[in-house]
């Protein structure tokens, strides 16, 4: 009689990411160990590049690949599997933040993230491109890229980190003039902000864009005017709807983004210099991940 032969999965596991004890090797190998399936595990180098995950890929070849770590490890997998064939992605979250996870609705718990591995669905997600990058999250110029910069050279991870950070460039951050041609229509700002959302909220639970669906074929464009503490109140706790005279919003395609001055840039938590325009474009259904059943 003929059987299939088992799933062949393929865990990147990026060691280096947050502040998890986990010790995910030793969980997954247990987690199988009575599983009809062949487990392939990779440790990412530090850094860590694109080409190791796509040698380990041609390899093994793979019927899913698991990003063990958080929104930079599961950005670095979904750069390495967007031009092959569609391979669905798993995340294991093991990063300090894990917005993406989040946003899919997977638990941190290890038990439970492995059960949506074996027993989840697979659901078509969008991308941006923004100029030579790919977001699968959230990508900001302004304020809260100046903050990543920052949050990035302490030796500890974690929200405390990240206010401390965030305290440490409020009065040293400027506001922009940047012009914004999206689709309908262009406009002329002054803002502390301006985020290019594929996601809903950040990895610290802040929500930046209620309106944000993965899978429309769209992104939000959300400028924020002025960094408010009542705004902050409404992103990471009430999500009442935001005050138009400090935070705007808009939905598009695409978009391009004019700055006066150069000013700091990042992409899915990973901080990216400074730059003096984005042109950016949604990629719609280029990932495939793989999501709790029923979502």
């Amino acid at each position: 009689m003929h059987t299939n032969p088992p799933k062949k999965l393929l865990f990147i596991i990026n060691s280096a990411a947050g502040k998890n004890k986990t010790d995910w090797e030793k969980t997954i190998r247990l987690y199988f160990e009575d599983k009809p399936y062949l487990i392939v595990t990779y440790h990412l180098s530090n850094p860590c590049t694109r080409a190791e995950v796509q040698e380990q890929l041609k390899a093994h070849r793979p019927d899913c690949i698991i990003a063990v770590g958080g929104d930079g490890t599961l950005k670095l997998v979904a750069e390495s599997v967007l031009n092959s064939n569609p391979l669905p992605i798993g995340v294991l979250p093991a990063g300090s933040a894990n917005g993406m996870a989040k946003e899919l609705g997977i638990a941190t718990d290890a038990e439970k993230a492995l059960d949506i591995i074996t027993q989840g669905n697979v659901k078509k997600i969008d991308l941006i491109r923004i100029n030579d990058e790919l977001c699968i999250h959230l990508s900001d110029i302004g304020f809260n890229a100046f903050v990543v910069k920052t949050f990035e050279t302490f030796n500890k991870r974690g929200m405390w980190s990240y206010i401390k950070a965030a305290f440490r460039v409020l009065f040293r951050h400027r506001h922009m003039e940047v012009i914004i041609a999206g689709e309908k229509q262009t406009v002329r700002r002054n803002a502390a902000m301006v985020v290019l959302a594929n996601a809903t909220k950040y990895g610290t639970g802040a929500v930046i864009n209620p309106n944000g669906k993965l899978d429309d074929g769209l992104f939000e464009i959300v400028i924020i005017k002025k960094i408010a503490f009542s705004e902050i109140i409404k992103m990471m706790i009430t999500h009442k709807d935001f005050d138009p005279a400090k935070t705007e919003l808009f939905t598009t395609s695409g978009v391009e983004v004019h700055s006066k001055h150069r000013v700091h840039f990042q992409v899915d938590g990973e901080y990216l210099g400074k730059v003096y325009s984005l042109q950016a474009a949604c990629v719609p259904g280029a990932l495939h991940m793989i999501v709790p059943a029923g979502s």
